[in-house]
């Protein structure tokens, strides 16, 4: 018996990151029956009670008091009204957000008192369980909590313990938003593929082979990214070529100020929506 099995986790907030984690909870052993949604929107419960067995609720009731932990999957502006109206049923289970920018400091003060809280940033390639999750704890958060909250969001791909809180705001840049760099790249390239004379199927296969299999080669080796990229490239040939169109155009620069700027509104989002 896997130690999911024995997991009791409640979600506030049913949309599709609640739905990814139930779904990888489910396919690593987890039981549906000890699990229950808090899920205000109608249409959005008729949806996860497609999970057999699934408790949904319109509203945070008795049910939660039951968890080991309570995963709050909803947005940033919604965090302070999920996070008041289920305090009073959650007893002394663990606190999961992952609402971006918002800090252990307000939710503790939301809550009323020092509870353990986890916050942690998923990001979208969770859907297809290859996600990765940045994770920081307070110091009430215990070693066995610390597992839970691992258990968690392993359940969508890896995760990685963070130093300190501020660093979820980089987490949340990088690799939080990271997929729709991934994407914008990925629609500019084949966008041009279908300019020189692909057609679009043609134009998406090979821009999806290759973002994967650059990805999975840069895992596989382990050596510097700037190795990977220089054993591509020689003095003169097509790659050459290419890139000395991108730094012509400063796209190195560019790319380093997004992840500032993401960064920056991370941290806004948690002064904007922390305060009461």
């Amino acid at each position: 018996m896997s130690k999911i099995s024995n997991l009791r986790i409640g979600f506030i907030g049913g949309g599709n990151m609640a739905c990814a984690l139930i779904g990888g909870l489910v396919k690593q052993g987890g039981n549906c029956s000890a699990m229950v949604v808090v899920e205000p929107d109608e249409k959005g419960r008729e949806r996860l009670a497609r999970f057999t067995g699934l408790a949904v609720l319109c509203e945070p009731g008795a049910a939660l008091a039951q968890c080991d932990a309570v995963i709050f999957a909803v947005k940033p502006q919604q965090m302070h009204a999920a996070v008041q109206g289920a305090e009073r049923w959650l007893g002394q289970a663990l606190v999961i957000s992952i609402a971006a920018g918002i800090r252990i400091a307000d939710i503790a003060r939301w809550l009323g008192r020092a509870a353990p809280i986890v916050r942690a940033m998923p990001n979208t390639p969770a859907l297809v369980g290859a996600g990765i999750s940045g994770l920081f704890a307070n110091p009430e958060v215990t070693v066995r909590q610390r597992e839970l909250a691992s258990l968690a969001l392993e359940a969508v791909g890896r995760v990685l313990w963070l130093d300190n809180e501020a660093q979820l705001d980089v987490v949340t840049a990088l690799s939080g938003s990271g997929p729709a760099y991934f994407f914008y790249f990925m629609e500019s390239m084949q966008k041009s593929a279908q300019h020189l004379g692909l057609n679009e199927k043609q134009a998406r296969a090979l821009v999806e082979a290759t973002c994967a299999g650059a990805a999975a080669l840069a895992a596989d080796s382990g050596d510097a990214l700037t190795d990977l990229r220089a054993r591509v490239t020689s003095k003169g040939g097509t790659t050459f070529a290419a890139l000395e169109v991108l730094d012509a155009r400063t796209v190195g620069s560019a790319i380093e100020q997004a992840v500032s700027a993401a960064t920056r509104r991370a941290a806004e989002l948690g002064d904007e929506f922390g305060r009461d």
